[in-house]
């Protein structure tokens, strides 16, 4: 009876093994699938009820095909009086692209600019292009560089696009080699060991496949939406949640194995331990997550389930293929680093001894040091906008389409190429019109003609409505152009009978900057009150859950001070798009409170047996060297979203990289653990810890 006993305790480890590497093999091409149905078309992600993106939906019946703008800009080098003659060489040279593969219709002519200096016309392509649109571009380029004298350059949507599209071409492949040798690197020196580190990265690589091979069949049937974001934040977080939660378990089996002989009852000790801490911090992160379909912001929905996906796979991957992995390894996976020693409390925590022996000796000064730098740090949180930021910082370093619009804005006014879209009743036309020309800001207004164009003819009427195009005087992407959309919608608006809506891309940066602001105003607090619930439960407490939420949302607001800073004297940016404070709060204040879920529910487990004054020391003892781990391989996981050369991207990897490491270091190293000290047993009622006598607990 032994032996068939002893074989069926290695049938399980041994089929959860197969199944992963079923898993790994069959999905994890995944990871590098998920492009093939991402896209890049921002006016995919507009606010669902704003009058902006209503306005697109009116467009459409304007268009016979829909289409996507390239405006060509021309500049030249001589002084000569061959205004006239440049003038027709380059509508000649767009003329020319009629009938190529990809554009759509005849170019505009060529109109030369105010001061003489420039020209632009306009070359409708087709909006879903794809990996064909650089071509297409190329094409147009190579045409308008026949212009003699002259230097070509492409701006507008489909530019911009395509440069988009460019940014994100390495996210498949450099994004995710950069975040796994950075955590591979991180690992080898924390444990010194060879095949541990291994593990958990194909631990994380699993989870990632079985994450994006989800996500792939869900966007294919459009039952969620992903962008190039949407793909790189995904895989940062599934890496950087797994490497956490395998991190915590396979640090507490090493512990479990000086108390067991047998691995076995090593593995079974270390997930009774730990699967409560593990499932609590997953479900704060997915849940915040989920808590983005609130918005009205498509891309902050399209975020919540996507990244909810991936924290549950990587909770499967942590709880089952490593345990099995685990059992079958024993102790060779800590190989060559010593086993921990039984009965040594601070066998490879000396260092964290010493710190929890500071913050049990003046838990008062300890605290109070903390809470003064973090509320230092908050003070410049206010400075932080987040007002959208404007074109020529969308991209970290140059851009060809950025370079391509500064020369529009500086020889045309500013709102050249992006005009702000009126539609509104036929009958109507000449008020609204009139209206549009008054309102400050706009430099000219008038209505769309059968040819597509603006002025010039009779207006094109669909369904009783006519489309007014009003260029703005300043740069589209500018508060000042905002401001004008603002003023224009007053104005339209107030004409009676016209049923007259605002859009384009100023109104849709304006709807999505409001947007977000609300979003923000009702997100937060479902946030804090989901995770505030998880706490109460996991910790059967109610003063210590509203504690540890408040520590960790001063931590966010603290890193916004200092991102603030560093955003505007180091990386000289204006401000962070207007989704970025929401994104960085679900990511901090969900992570942040895992680090806290894996001390405090250590320090509850401690406190049982031990009393609370000791718990708090040996809990601290024990989870401080790990989680400080965990936050270095997080911080670095989302540090890696740098590489992508997008100042979006570049925000979030700052504000959560930074956010992680302020709370492993401070919050939850020291102001939670003195707090904690300082309160005593009364931090933990209305459970049984919170009843217990200061005799008992100091």
């Amino acid at each position: 009876m032994t032996n068939p006993s002893r074989r069926a305790r290695w049938l399980v480890p041994l089929v959860l093994l197969l199944v992963w590497l079923g898993i790994g093999g069959t999905l994890g091409p995944y990871a590098g699938k998920l492009g093939e149905v991402a896209t890049n078309d921002q006016a995919a992600f507009l606010p669902r009820s704003a009058e902006s993106t209503r306005v697109v939906d009116a467009q459409r019946a304007f268009q016979q095909d829909e289409t996507l703008p390239v405006i060509v800009v021309w500049t030249f080098d001589d002084d000569d009086d061959g205004a006239a003659a440049h003038r027709e060489a380059a509508t000649r040279s767009v003329a020319a692209l009629a009938g190529e593969p990809g554009v759509v219709g005849p170019a505009s002519p060529a109109v030369p600019s105010r001061d003489g200096e420039a020209l632009q016309a306009v070359v409708q392509v087709e909006p879903d292009l794809g990996d064909r649109l650089p071509d297409v571009l190329e094409r147009i380029e190579e045409a308008a560089a026949q212009v003699p004298g002259a230097r070509a350059q492409l701006a507008g949507p489909a530019a911009s696009q395509a440069d988009l599209s460019d940014a994100f071409s390495g996210i498949d492949g450099l994004l995710l080699g950069v975040a796994l040798i950075t955590v591979l690197v991180i690992l080898l020196l924390v444990y010194r060991s060879v095949l541990l580190p291994l593990v958990i990265i194909v631990s994380a690589v699993f989870a990632l496949g079985l994450a994006c091979a989800v996500v792939y069949a869900l966007a294919d049937r459009d039952v969620v939406r992903v962008d190039g974001q949407v793909q790189g934040i995904l895989s940062i977080l599934v890496i950087g949640a797994a490497t956490d939660y395998a991190l915590l378990l396979t640090a507490r089996f090493r512990e479990e194995l000086a108390r067991h002989p047998d691995r076995f009852g090593a593995v079974r000790a270390a997930l009774g331990a730990s699967w409560q801490a593990v499932v609590a911090s997953a479900a704060t992160v997915a849940l915040g997550l989920l808590a983005l379909l609130l918005s009205d912001l498509t891309n902050n929905r399209a975020l919540g389930p996507v990244g909810a996906i991936g924290i549950v796979c990587a909770v499967l991957s942590t709880l089952t293929f490593l345990p099995a992995v685990l059992v079958l390894l024993g102790r060779a996976a800590y190989w060559p680093a010593k086993p921990v020693r039984a009965g040594d409390p601070e066998a490879g925590h000396r260092l964290w001894h010493r710190i929890a022996e500071r913050v049990d000796r003046a838990p008062r000064r300890v605290w109070a040091i903390s809470l003064a730098a973090l509320v230092a740090c908050a003070a410049f949180a206010p400075t932080l906008s987040s007002k959208g930021v404007p074109l020529d910082e969308i991209f970290v370093g140059d851009a060809p389409s950025v370079t391509a619009q500064q020369t529009l804005a500086r020889h045309f006014p500013g709102g050249s190429g992006n005009p702000a879209v009126i539609i509104a009743d036929a009958d109507r036309l000449d008020p609204v019109l009139a209206a549009a020309r008054d309102t400050e800001g706009v430099a000219s207004a008038d209505a769309v003609t059968a040819s597509g164009r603006p002025g010039g003819g009779d207006p094109k009427v669909v369904d009783g409505r006519v489309r007014i195009d009003a260029t703005l005087q300043a740069p589209a992407d500018s508060d000042a152009a905002k401001s004008t959309v603002a003023r224009l919608r007053t104005a339209v608006h107030a004409v009676p009978g016209a049923d007259a809506l605002v859009g384009g891309y100023t109104a849709q940066q304006y709807d999505t900057q409001r947007t977000a602001e609300h979003d923000r105003t009702l997100i937060v607090p479902v946030v804090l009150a989901i995770i505030l619930v998880i706490l109460v439960v996991l910790l059967r407490s109610l003063l210590m859950p509203v504690l540890l939420v408040a520590t960790v949302a001063l931590n966010f607001v603290a890193t916004l001070g200092v991102s603030s800073l560093v955003f505007t004297h180091v990386f000289g940016f204006s401000g962070t798009d207007a989704s970025v404070p929401l994104y960085g709060f679900v990511f901090l204040v969900a992570l942040g409170v895992d680090y806290n879920i894996f001390l405090m529910s250590r320090v509850r487990q401690e406190s049982l047996e031990h009393g609370v004054r000791e718990g708090i020391l040996r809990g601290l003892t024990a989870t401080g060297g790990v989680i400080t781990s965990a936050g270095v391989v997080l911080a670095a996981t989302f540090a890696a979203l740098g590489v992508i050369p997008l100042a979006f991207l570049l925000q979030i990897a700052f504000i959560v990289a930074f956010g992680v490491l302020l709370d492993t270091l401070v919050v939850r190293s020291l102001l939670v653990p003195a707090l904690a000290r300082d309160i005593g047993a009364v931090a933990w009622w209305p459970s049984r810890l919170g009843r217990r006598t200061p005799a008992r607990t100091e």
